[in-house]
């Protein structure tokens, strides 16, 4: 299987992930509306695409993604990724949600 076709499948099983772990702890009706916040964020062009992310995050700091999060954090949507590299550290990349700016990159 070529590199970008497992991104597209890994990115595609992900996003729904992405979704609930925005959700954090919170239950199900809460869970809900945050998926539906998400979902407008996109539509709205305020986030862009975890196929996106994804593939910057490849060119940032290549390796396995293990987590990935879609949060709010002082009015900015950004991107929490853990990335699982080849030497076996886990880095945290966080990306700014809309531009795809890299907010933050070190060693978890």
């Amino acid at each position: 299987m070529t590199q970008p076709l497992i991104r597209t499948r890994l990115a595609l099983l992900l996003l729904p992930l992405a979704l609930a772990l925005a959700a954090g702890g919170a239950q199900a009706s809460d869970k809900k509306h945050n998926h539906e916040v998400a979902r407008a964020a996109l539509a709205r062009g305020d986030v862009l695409p975890l196929t996106k992310i994804l593939a910057i995050a490849a060119q940032r700091a290549p390796g396995e993604v293990i987590d990935v999060e879609l949060e709010e954090d002082k009015g900015r949507m950004k991107y929490d990724l853990k990335i699982l590299t080849k030497g076996g550290r886990v880095l945290e990349l966080e990306l700014d949600a809309k531009s795809g700016a890299t907010l933050k990159l070190e060693e978890d």
